[in-house]
């Protein structure tokens, strides 16, 4: 990092409203408790200055974007190819969705985004399909996305650009479009840090990893601290304990969300043979599927399981609602997770809004959209990085 960039960073902030800034992180205290609120609501319009503004490029249904809105910060917009999600992420976020692939935006068009006055982050989650271990060796790897999120990050120059994603991209095909990534950053002046963190070292109830990186042109960047030992993480009971019963294929009559998908007999009788923690080794011999009898089948035990009161859950993918898809099973109802279940495990709090009023539910999409998410809590962890940096650097 070059003094010059130090100078401008905090030429930035004189004019940012620092007072407010180090209010906002002098109040914000770290939750530790066990149990966390996860019905607290969008975060309302106030008096108080964003701490910063946050362009969300791959922004999804909003996950990122609403840690970063619940820790003080103005959403510009979000940028994503997918128009399913530009209910969700307005409604809960209070900022534009543009449909429009990375590689079509305009630098220019972006820069105008932000908010005047107030920091720039370029944030973004780039689509992890790519990099995942059940895309590995299938054809070649899918450069684009990191590149051109690193294009537009070179051309605007935010202050700070923050990334999450899945822990291969840092290994896959030798880490080379990762690396490249983080050396433009670098060439192009910011400080970049990044490292692979457990999301139930924050809260989430989740045992899932994920990368994170912080790179910043105004001073050294902080990574998320974790807040929570794996004792006071919350488990599924904490989290979706509450909820009323369902069987499979049914909804609750006061939340649309809280919807199952249907089963076949031969699923039904397999669940039934299932228990918490278990695999389907423990199923009698004629409720195996023929695949898992092979040899090459028999290593492949992360399916078909019930998931425990008293754990985290495994990691929230796009196909949690299917009890072949994963450890999906419910710990005590003869059923996968509903859409709502699932949402809460990505920390989405409970009155984030995914369907308009009279919409039909669709659970293939939804589930897609939620897995797909970066959970709130991590978005949070890192938003709060960031504020404190910012504090730092305004003082």
């Amino acid at each position: 990092m070059t003094g010059s960039a130090h100078i401008t960073g905090r030429t930035v902030f004189d004019a940012c409203h620092n007072e407010n800034v180090q209010s906002v992180v002098a109040r914000d205290a770290v939750d530790s408790t066990k149990r966390q609120d996860y019905s607290e609501a969008p975060r309302s319009a106030s008096a108080e200055r964003p701490i910063g503004s946050v362009v969300d490029l791959f922004c999804g249904v909003g996950g990122l974007s609403h840690g970063f809105r619940l820790e003080g910060f103005s959403i510009a917009c979000g940028y994503d190819i997918d128009e399913d999600c530009r209910y969700p992420f307005e409604k809960n976020n209070g900022a534009p969705f543009i449909n429009l692939d990375v590689a079509q935006i305009d630098p220019a068009d972006l820069a105008q985004r932000f908010e005047p006055g107030l920091p720039r982050i370029l944030a973004g989650c780039a689509p992890c399909q790519p990099f995942s271990s059940y895309s590995r060796g299938r054809g070649k790897p899918q450069w684009s996305l990191l590149k051109d999120f690193a294009r537009l990050a070179v051309a605007v120059k935010p202050d700070i650009v923050t990334m999450e994603n899945v822990p291969q991209l840092v290994r896959f095909r030798g880490g080379e479009g990762f690396s490249e990534f983080v050396r433009t950053l670098r060439t192009s002046g910011y400080t970049v840090k990044h490292e692979i963190v457990r999301c139930s070292d924050f809260g989430i109830p989740q045992s899932r990893s994920r990368l994170v990186l912080i790179a910043s042109k105004l001073d050294e960047p902080t990574l998320p601290t974790p807040t929570h030992d794996l004792s006071e993480c919350p488990t599924v009971k904490d989290v979706i304990g509450d909820l009323p019963p369902l069987g499979a294929g049914q909804a609750d009559k006061d939340d649309p969300i809280h919807r199952t998908s249907v089963m076949s007999d031969l699923n039904l009788r397999r669940i039934r043979a299932s228990r918490p923690g278990g695999t389907w080794r423990d199923w009698p011999t004629d409720l195996v599927a023929t695949c898992h009898r092979k040899d090459a089948g028999r290593q492949y035990f992360a399916v078909y399981g019930r998931m425990e009161w008293n754990q985290p859950a495994p990691t929230i993918t796009t196909q949690f609602h299917g009890f072949g898809n994963g450890r999906f099973g419910h710990p005590e109802q003869d059923r996968a997770l509903s859409i709502r279940e699932g949402a809460l495990l990505q920390t989405f709090p409970r009155n984030y809004v995914f369907v308009a009023d009279g919409e039909a539910i669709r659970i293939t999409a939804l589930g897609r959209m939620i897995g797909n998410a970066v959970p709130v809590t991590l978005g949070r962890a890192i938003a709060r990085s960031i504020k404190a940096q910012l504090a730092g650097v305004s003082s």
